[in-house]
């Protein structure tokens, strides 16, 4: 299916949203993530459905100052 992911278009095979962290291989609980604008929680992921063309952000944080 086909999503953009952090402004990029992809293809990728996944179903839910834990489908795709893993397909991405994004793996700690310490991600944020968002489809279609709104923050999904990470123990919602398993059982977020996604669609082609979701808009979907994955933003981990940064060390630095």
């Amino acid at each position: 299916m086909t999503f953009i992911i952090n402004g990029e278009e992809q293809e990728v095979a996944a179903a839910t949203l834990a489908d795709l962290l893993a397909a991405l291989d994004y793996d700690g609980d310490w991600l944020a993530t968002a489809v279609n604008g709104e923050l999904v929680h990470r123990e919602d992921r398993d059982a977020f459905a996604l669609g082609a063309r979701d808009r979907i952000e994955i933003l981990s944080p940064m060390q630095g100052g």
